[in-house]
């Protein structure tokens, strides 16, 4: 006879890799975007560098600002129209972005590609999935995290080969046209409708639901962490190569370097996806918070282990990602949980949104080394609310 449990897992799996799928190209064609573009959008228009980046984080900061509605919208009418809606949004914002003559209408694009990001990226994602197999969607979260860690190695080439064939402008209306054709029909196709009835609720609740007391911290230091690894990571993939070249290191051996990050996030998300849930997340979470800290610590000290110190990077912001998503669940419960990661999507996105900015500043007046410093005083601090947390939990 068929287990059941396992009949029920196999048909996870449809559904897990179209939105695998969709993770790759909505990450690709936004938050991995402008690795590729800027410069040559630069080249072309002579807007500055700064004025095109900077769209990114305004797009950061919508998403950020929206988060919560989006949360709410899949606790009332399920994954499936919100993320289709969210592919929509980010065609029709590479479309704008792809025929802008000026800057202003560039920038409209990104405010596009912001609601896009808000429906289409992780947190919208791990919250249909827990909307659709409850506290189940551990396995999952760390599955579609494993697809999604793909998002660079796919979309960098992919968009240099067309920035090649098509120009800048080529890349943008192309990757439109994927999610017009791919993903959004992709979403539509795969995704079922959550089971049991669906909770329809009112846009004039609070933003999060029936939290107080300890629920409430633990809410508070969950913002917290997301706040301060959005600000470290966002730095990090930003600087990176600045900061390995203030240590004496030439660029070609800094991208060498860099490429090691990828590979150990996906590789910390393999080991997490064989443990196969057996430990509570708020492990996942302080694997990761650590290892965070040790290779900012190991960087910042410039004791020559460059490569230790990014994988041990790469290894613990790839068991973030799982952790940001399976700990809520765990904590809070099927029911409120897609609301809630909404509501936890907002801060981490703003510090998204703020972190390029602050670290021109920061090395600007301080140095390359200095903010390595101050990153590593951040991923301190996350340790320091990781030990907080626990306690609440464990109390």
């Amino acid at each position: 006879m068929t287990d059941p449990a396992m009949t029920g897992q196999a048909r996870r799996w449809p559904v897990i890799s179209a939105l695998g799928v969709v993770m790759i190209f909505t990450w690709g064609s936004t938050y991995y975007l402008m690795t590729v573009l800027a410069a040559p959008i630069a080249r072309d228009t002579g807007w500055s560098l700064g004025s095109i980046t900077g769209a990114l984080s305004v797009g950061l900061l919508v998403a950020g600002l929206v988060s919560p509605l989006v949360g709410r919208a899949i606790a009332g009418h399920g994954g499936r129209p919100v993320l289709a809606a969210g592919c929509a949004l980010i065609a029709a914002g590479l479309l704008v972005i792809a025929g802008a003559t000026h800057l202003w209408v560039f920038w409209t694009g990104w405010l596009l590609l912001g609601l896009g990001m808000a429906a289409g990226l992780y947190d919208p994602a791990f919250a249909s999935l827990g909307r659709l197999y409850g506290r189940e969607a551990r396995g999952a979260i760390t599955a579609l995290t494993l697809w999604g860690g793909f998002a660079s190695t796919v979309c960098w080439p992919l968009s240099t080969l067309m920035l090649d064939a098509w120009g800048w402008r080529g890349v943008a209306a192309a990757y439109a046209v994927i999610h017009l054709f791919g993903t959004m029909p992709l979403v539509l196709w795969a995704v079922p409708a959550p089971p049991g009835r669906v909770e329809r609720r009112s846009f004039d609740e609070p933003d999060v639901p029936r939290l107080a007391g300890r629920e409430a911290i633990v809410f508070g230091l969950m913002a917290a962490m997301l706040v301060l690894n959005g600000l470290i990571v966002v730095n990090v993939s930003t600087w990176l190569f600045t900061f390995l070249q203030a240590q004496g290191l030439t660029l070609s051996a800094a991208v060498a370097l860099g490429t090691l990050i990828g590979p150990a996030q996906v590789g910390a998300r393999v080991l997490e996806m064989a443990g196969r849930g057996r430990h509570h997340p708020i492990w996942t979470l302080a694997i990761s918070t650590f290892a965070i800290a040790a290779g900012i610590l190991l960087l910042a000290a410039d004791y020559g282990v460059a490569g230790v110190a990014l994988v041990l990077y790469g290894g613990g912001n790839g068991l973030f990602s799982i952790a940001r998503g399976a700990l809520p669940l765990a904590v809070f419960g099927a029911e409120r949980y897609p609301a809630l990661m909404g509501s936890l999507a907002r801060p981490s996105l703003i510090a998204q949104a703020a972190a390029p900015v602050l670290g021109v500043w920061v090395i600007a007046g301080s140095g390359p080394q200095a903010t390595l410093w101050i990153l590593s005083a951040l991923a301190l601090a996350k340790a320091g609310f990781l030990a907080l947390l626990w306690r609440s939990i464990r109390a």
